[in-house]
């Protein structure tokens, strides 16, 4: 447990690129009425380039190091807020780092089948470009244990997104309590 945790800390959620960390961050944010920040979104703003557009002409080591930045930034806010974390955002150990320190951190899981599905309309993920599926199933195997590691709270996401959105604002308030 995070020794940050607190109504007054983060909350970060955490998982695999389709998992819902954007949609479901929206709504919690709402319903505990703090600001929603989503990770890609900033990069955008900041670098005013899609991401995909970064990892075209700079490559993901690029990537990672803006990505890292902005996490950093978002995680080191004094504001109280809802953080969609990219899902790659993980493989920096400062985030790892920050994300221990942040508050509470909450790993977001679906199964790779459920992922691939909703995936499969988005062009704006470059690595899923040519085998979404072995990518989705390479990638989890290679993060599980990142996200375990800073992980406060996991939750599984194949359930109707208002359920998700109830399981995390009730773990998020029992941690509070404690």
């Amino acid at each position: 447990m995070n020794s940050t945790a607190s109504s007054s800390a983060h909350i970060v959620l955490i998982g695999m690129m389709g998992v819902g960390k954007s949609t479901v961050g929206r709504r919690v944010a709402r319903e505990l009425s703090r600001p929603f920040v989503d990770s890609d979104d900033e990069i955008v703003a900041r670098t005013g380039r899609a991401v995909t557009e970064i990892f075209a002409t700079e490559g993901e080591p690029a990537f990672r190091v803006i990505e890292a930045e902005v996490m950093a930034d978002l995680l080191g806010s004094p504001i109280p807020s809802v953080i969609a974390a990219a899902g790659g955002s993980v493989l920096s150990e400062s985030t790892r780092s920050a994300l221990r320190d942040s508050g509470t951190v909450v790993w977001m899981r679906a199964p790779v089948d459920v992922l691939v599905g909703r995936t499969a309309r988005g062009t704006h993920r470059p690595a899923l470009a040519n085998d979404p599926r072995a990518t989705l199933t390479q990638m989890e195997s290679d993060r599980a244990s990142l996200y375990s590691e800073v992980a406060d709270i996991t939750v599984d996401c194949t359930a109707p997104i208002s359920d998700v959105v109830s399981a995390i604002v009730r773990s998020v308030n029992e941690v509070d309590a404690q």
